[in-house]
C-alpha cells in the first residue's frame, strides 16, 4: 500500500530520543516519525540510567567537557564535532526543561550534577535519578503528540529504504495492516544500537542494528564499527536484556571485588573510575579466571541507596538483593555502539536524502570510547542540527515506487551465539576470521537472519582489519596501541569483498541490492 497523503515528507524512522527531538526541531514542517513499538516504548532511550554530561558546575566548562571527551575516545574523536557538542550541551538541557523535562535540583535549586567514569568534574545532569531516559522519552513523547504537525506511526517497522542512482526515494515498512510504501526524498535514521547482537546485552534484543543494515543496503557508508562498547556492571541475573546499574553508583563511591573480597581495581588508576573499556577488561577477566564480582555499596551509600537509585534498587530487590546490606553481582555487557552511519557536521550520510542521528550515526563524537553520558547529549544536540540540514534539503520526490519483496521481520536469535563468540570484549583473528566465514552466506541471503548478520558481518571484518588494541577494541593477538586507521569506512560491496578474501566465499547470486 502506498500512502499517498503522506508523501513527499520526511519520514523520521526510531522513537527514541534522537527521533523524538528531530521531529520537534522540524516542526512546524509536516514529517512522518515511525516507530516500531508505542511511543515511549522499548527503546534503548527508555532504558537510560545515566544522565546527560553538560558543564553546568561553577568549577567546569566546555574546554574541560572537550578534554575529557578527548582523552577518552583514545585519539580517534573528531575535534571539531567535540568541541561542537560539549559547548551546546548546557543549552539543549536548558531546552529539554522547555520542552517539559524534570531534572534533579538540590536544595538550592541548582542542578544535582554527578561523577561518573573519566569525567574530571562532576557534570552528570539526572532526571528521576536513575531514570533519566524513560523521563527524557516521557516528555519528548508529550510534546510530539501535542504538535499538529507530526503524524506518528506506531508499531510499524521499516525493512528497506528505497534507493536508486545514490539517492533515497522512499521508504518499506510493516504495519499491523500489512507493507507501507512512503514516497520521499528525506529520511532520517534514528534507530539506535546494535546490543541485541549479543546474548549479554543492556539494550532491548530487537535493538540489533536495523538502521545500520537498513542504510548499508540503499549505499551508505558505515564507519568504526569495531567499537563497541560494553558496560562493566550490568546486574548478572537471567533477566534480559539485562538491568544496568549505572556508572553513578560507582561515582557515589561503591567499589568492585570479588568473591573473596579482593578489590581487584586498587591499583588501576582511576580504580572503579577508570575509563570504561579498562574497567569492563578487568571485570571481565575475574570471570573468566572463574571468580563473580560484585559492586559493594554498602559503605558510601547503604541506607541511602533506595532513595539515590529507586530503579536499580528495584531491579536488584527483584533479583532478592538488597544493596544497603548486599554487593551486586555484576558482569559486563554490550551497551553502546561508538561506530555507525558515517555522517558529517549535519548529520547527512554518503547517499543523498539519508541523515543518521543519535547512537546509528558515527559523527566522530565518540572515538574509540565513549565518555559516560554523552550519548544522550549527542542526541539532543545533533538531533538540532540534522533537523536543520533537513529542512533546508531539496524537495524533490520521485513518486514512482517500484514493486518489491517484502524482507521478513529480522530475528538476530541465529546471529548472537556468533556475535557473542568472536566480537565481545577480547578479539581475536582467528575467531574474527570463523565469525566472517560464518556470517557472509546468512548476510548475503534473503531470511530472517540476513540483516543481523550482516551488521555482525561488517564489525567482524571491521574488527579483523584494526591490528590494535585502541579504546573499546581490544585484539588479545595486537594487544598494543598501534598506527590502526584513523577511521575504517565499509559499505556493503567493500564487506563482501573483504569477506571473499577472508573466508575465500563469494555469494551464489548477486549481493542483495534490493530495496
Amino acid at each position: 500500500m502506498i500512502v499517498r497523503d503522506l508523501q513527499g515528507r520526511p519520514v523520521i524512522i526510531g522513537g527514541g530520543i534522537a527521533g523524538l527531538m528531530t521531529a520537534l526541531h522540524l516542526a512546524p514542517e509536516p514529517v512522518v516519525l515511525i516507530s516500531k513499538a508505542l511511543l515511549g516504548d522499548d527503546s534503548s532511550s527508555v532504558l537510560a540510567q545515566g544522565g546527560l554530561a553538560a558543564s553546568l558546575g561553577s568549577d567546569d566548562s566546555a574546554d574541560l567537557h572537550l578534554s575529557d571527551t578527548l582523552a577518552a575516545g583514545d585519539g580517534l574523536c573528531d575535534g571539531a564535532t567535540a568541541r561542537r557538542v560539549t559547548e551546546a550541551a548546557p543549552g539543549a538541557i536548558e531546552h529539554l526543561e522547555q520542552l517539559g523535562v524534570v531534572f534533579d535540583y538540590d536544595s538550592n535549586g541548582r542542578f544535582l550534577l554527578g561523577l561518573e567514569a573519566a569525567h574530571s568534574r562532576k557534570r552528570i545532569v539526572h532526571a528521576v535519578g536513575d531514570a533519566t531516559g524513560s523521563e527524557l522519552v516521557r516528555a519528548l513523547s508529550a510534546a510530539v503528540r501535542q504538535t499538529p504537525s507530526i503524524t506518528v506511526l506506531e508499531d510499524v517497522e521499516v525493512r528497506r529504504l528505497f534507493a536508486e542512482d545514490g539517492e533515497i526515494n522512499g521508504v518499506l515498512a510493516v504495519g499491523s495492516s500489512g507493507a507501507i510504501s512512503l514516497a520521499t526524498c528525506r529520511v532520517v535514521l534514528a534507530t539506535g544500537g546494535i546490543g541485541g547482537l549479543f546474548d549479554l546485552t543492556t539494550n532491548p534484543l530487537e535493538c540489533f542494528g536495523q538502521g545500520l543494515a537498513l542504510a548499508a543496503r540503499a549505499g551508505a557508508e558505515l564507519s568504526d564499527l569495531e567499537f563497541l562498547q560494553f558496560h562493566p556492571t550490568a546486574l548478572d541475573g537471567p533477566r534480559r536484556p539485562m538491568p544496568l546499574v549505572s556508572e553513578a553508583v560507582r561515582g557515589e563511591g561503591a567499589i568492585l571485588v570479588d568473591d573473596r573480597g579482593r578489590r581487584f581495581l586498587a591499583d588501576t588508576p582511576g580504580g572503579e573510575l577508570a575509563s570504561r573499556d579498562v574497567v569492563a577488561r578487568a571485570v571481565w577477566r575475574e570471570l573468566r579466571d572463574g571468580h563473580r564480582v560484585f559492586l559493594d555499596a554498602r559503605q558510601c551509600l547503604g541506607a541511602r541507596f533506595a532513595e539515590r537509585f529507586p530503579a536499580i534498587a528495584s531491579l536488584a530487590r527483584e533479583a532478592g538483593i538488597d544493596p544497603a546490606f548486599e554487593p551486586i553481582p555484576v558482569r559486563p555487557a554490550a551497551h553502546y555502539h561508538m561506530g555507525g552511519v558515517a555522517v558529517d557536521r549535519e548529520g547527512r550520510s554518503s547517499v543523498r536524502g539519508l541523515w543518521a542521528c543519535g547512537e546509528v550515526a558515527r559523527t566522530g563524537l565518540h572515538g574509540a570510547n565513549r565518555l559516560a553520558s554523552n550519548s544522550l547529549t549527542e542526541a539532543v544536540t545533533s538531533a538540532a542540527w540534522v533537523a536543520a540540514s533537513v529542512a533546508g534539503a531539496s524537495r524533490n520526490t520521485r513518486t514512482r515506487l517500484r514493486p518489491t519483496i517484502v524482507p521478513p521481520r529480522p530475528d538476530a536469535s541465529r546471529v548472537r551465539p556468533i556475535a557473542s563468540h568472536a566480537l565481545g570484549i577480547e578479539r581475536e583473528s582467528e575467531t574474527l576470521g570463523e565469525a566472517v566465514r560464518t556470517l557472509a552466506p546468512i548476510a548475503a541471503g534473503y531470511d530472517a537472519a540476513s540483516d543481523p548478520a550482516l551488521v555482525a558481518l561488517m564489525i567482524a571484518v571491521a574488527a579483523h582489519r584494526r591490528e590494535e588494541s585502541r579504546g573499546a577494541h581490544f585484539r588479545a593477538d595486537f594487544p598494543q596501541r598501534g598506527t590502526g586507521p584513523r577511521s575504517l569506512r565499509l559499505t556493503l560491496g567493500r564487506t563482501f569483498e573483504a569477506a571473499a578474501s577472508l573466508a575465500d566465499w563469494m555469494p551464489a547470486t548477486r549481493l542483495d541490492r534490493r530495496a
